[in-house]
């Protein structure tokens, strides 16, 4: 088994399952797409497929462990496979059977429940961690078990056949909005992102950043920071960010005289609001949009002020450490920074104008992502080195997918435990506990959902993370007066800072990885220098002005100053 030809075999496998992900997503948003029930089982069925070939190539790799301990976890991601296969196989073949019974479910089908939750659990541990898995663990407990609770925690009792009915049929559970904002609009921008990496989209923003940052004081980490937030448009995801600029940023920060643990705090920090960022910011800015039925383009404009605000602080805190420990200039006054290089390789970017313009004119972000595809793969003959064929095709699919499957399987756990919040009506007892614990107060309340987002968060990505948030807490904020969007983007923002948060600080990490730095301290740091994203929130929630609704320009501009 532990032949190259396994290998070869199992890594086409991963290529032919990737492509066949990204040819669905951009089919279904060029043409239409499926019926909810056949589209997101799709997508959750080659996502795990896979998870799980990749785990087996690991696993039948050279170096790996062997012995009955190691065969044996070889036979469980087999079962762990075919069980996940089944289970999504049965909603897509017997599609219309199962629409006509209305959600009637089937002994056989409760078994088809347990075996998906239990792999889709396994899945997300390999790839996500713990944290999610074993909240939802407690969610599912609590779905089954909670009638046999003390009063004002407990429901009247559900059956493993009525929590198995909703996690798996219908739209209530696994097959969940969530699960079909990836399938849809997250997958696309994330195959747009992967295609401007690889076509070296990316490269030339951070070629721009360094040259606008190089002649200034502390020019490396300011370099990081417009960089990262250029990249925000582009990834959208924290660790994505860190690992894609960071190891551009952070040994130019080292050079340059900065601490280990500062560069890595600081590219940490930029990294993080990168998903915060317009014109592309995150998936969960796309979530937002179902869950709020507000369109992507009023958050994207919500979004630019706070975003805005945030970096303006950060590149404040970034001059002031480059004068504490007397950082010298990247560049001196009488080099050159080769714009016409830049310049010349900027038609890479004309993708991000193109799915801007379309959004601007009322089309959809699938259209849109998939015009913005398209561009990116045209431009990209325009240079041998940039250009997509075949063969790099299939490399950036296989990419795409790696950047999808993290959501798409947050997505489907988290739809888990919305669907147990949904059967119990434990997420209006959470929001009447914040409620009842701010003594209708405001600013505990905002205190509180904070604090709740940042342990809620740790450990997930940021739009798992904002899922949960928007489920438990965000309804309180509304009870207590604020307004929707104000109310989401407040649980945004509380979430995403779950990155850079001690103990679980995932771009810390992911930092801390590159700079060869201490991973606690720089989250310590990255809160630092962070200190104006912990703030930016409670702005927006008592001057929504700055969030651009309702008001006139006037009122934006004297909210933005002050």
């Amino acid at each position: 088994m532990r032949s190259p030809l396994t290998q070869t075999i199992l890594t086409v496998i991963i290529a032919i399952t990737s492509v066949m992900l990204v040819c669905l997503t951009l089919y279904t948003a060029y043409f239409r797409v499926f019926p909810d029930g056949l589209q997101r089982s799709a997508h959750l069925l080659l996502v795990v497929v896979v998870v799980y070939v990749g785990a087996l190539k690991t696993a039948l790799a050279d170096d790996a462990p062997t012995g009955a301990l190691a065969g044996l976890g070889q036979l469980w991601i087999l079962i762990a496979l075919s069980a996940a296969v089944i289970a999504t196989g049965h909603q897509i073949v017997n599609f219309d059977a199962i629409n006509d019974r209305w959600g009637s479910i089937t002994k056989y089908e409760i078994v088809f429940a347990v075996i998906l939750v239990i792999a889709l659990f396994d899945a997300c541990r390999r790839t996500i961690g713990w944290p999610i898995v074993i909240l939802a663990s407690i969610f599912l407990a609590y779905g089954l078990l909670g009638a046999y609770l003390p009063d004002g925690l407990a429901h009247r009792g559900y059956s493993l056949k009525r929590v198995a009915s909703q996690l798996y049929l219908g739209g209530g559970g696994i097959f969940g909005t969530p699960l079909g904002v990836s399938a849809t609009f997250v997958t696309g921008v994330v195959v747009l992102g992967a295609l401007l990496e690889k076509t070296g989209a990316g490269q030339v923003l951070m070629d721009f950043a360094t040259g606008l940052t190089g002649r200034m004081r502390g020019g490396p980490a300011k370099a990081a920071v417009v960089g990262s937030s250029l990249m925000g448009m582009i990834s959208g995801t924290a660790v994505a960010n860190v690992l894609t600029t960071g190891p551009i940023s952070i040994p130019l920060m080292r050079k340059s005289g900065y601490r280990k643990e500062a560069a890595g705090a600081i590219e940490a920090v930029a990294s993080t609001g990168g998903q915060l960022m317009p014109p592309v910011m995150g998936a969960a800015a796309f979530i937002m949009a179902e869950f709020t039925s507000t369109s992507y383009l009023t958050i994207a404009k919500a979004a630019f002020l706070p975003a805005v605000i945030f970096y303006a602080v950060l590149l404040a805190m970034v001059h002031f450490e480059a004068v504490k420990r007397n950082i010298p200039l990247l560049r001196d006054a009488d080099s050159v920074i080769d714009w016409a290089s830049i310049a010349r390789r900027s038609y890479l970017l004309a993708p991000l104008p193109v799915f801007v313009t379309m959004l601007l004119n009322g089309y959809s972000i699938m259209l849109s992502s998939f015009w913005a595809v398209a561009a990116s793969v045209i431009v990209s003959f325009f240079s041998r080195a940039s250009a997509q064929t075949p063969r790099r095709m299939v490399e950036t699919s296989v990419v795409a997918t790696r950047a999808v499957i993290p959501v798409a399987l947050a997505c489907a756990t988290a739809g888990v435990i919305i669907g147990i919040i949904t059967l119990t009506g434990v997420g209006l007892k959470f929001s009447t506990v914040v409620v009842l614990l701010s003594g209708g107060q405001l600013p505990v309340a905002l205190v509180l959902t904070m604090l709740t987002c940042l342990i809620l968060g740790m450990g997930l990505p940021t739009a798992a993370a904002y899922i949960l948030v928007a489920t438990l807490v965000a309804p309180a904020l509304v009870d207590l007066g604020v307004g929707l969007l104000a109310a989401h983007l407040f649980v945004l923002y509380s979430a995403m800072l779950s990155s850079i948060t001690p103990p679980v600080a995932l771009a810390a990490y992911a930092a801390a990885s590159i700079s060869q730095g201490n991973p606690l301290k720089i989250a310590v740091l990255a809160c630092q220098f962070g200190m104006g994203a912990f703030a930016v929130p409670y702005f927006f929630v008592y001057d929504p002005a700055l969030l651009g609704i309702d008001v006139t320009w006037v009122q934006v501009v004297v909210s933005f100053v002050t």
